[in-house]
């Protein structure tokens, strides 16, 4: 499955969110699943327990620090295939190239 998710913690200093946003993807990255972090969204593929594990844990590690956390989920459950984090982009980029 692919789970496209953002975190945004609510409630504590006013200069930006950026640093607490890097210690999830931190948590992301150290996972060793697949993960892509873009400018509004980090995706990461996996089976639904382990990817799952480290949305909850990417959410905790920011709720150890601030009051509340925002959490935007968005997930492709598709059994069976691996490698769509990649694959599904080059389907795109092969319908474009034809145009």
């Amino acid at each position: 499955m692919l789970v496209a998710f953002s975190v945004t913690p609510l409630g504590g200093e006013s200069d930006g969110v950026a640093a607490a946003v890097a210690e999830a993807v931190r948590v992301v990255r150290a996972s060793g699943l697949p993960n892509e972090t873009t400018a509004m969204f980090t995706t990461i593929e996996g089976e639904w327990d382990e990817v799952m594990a480290v949305v909850k844990q990417a959410v905790d590690v920011l709720a150890a620090k601030y009051p509340r956390v925002s959490l935007v989920l968005k997930a492709d459950v598709r059994p069976g295939h691996t490698g769509q984090l990649t694959a599904k982009v080059e389907r795109l980029e092969e319908h474009l190239a034809g145009e």
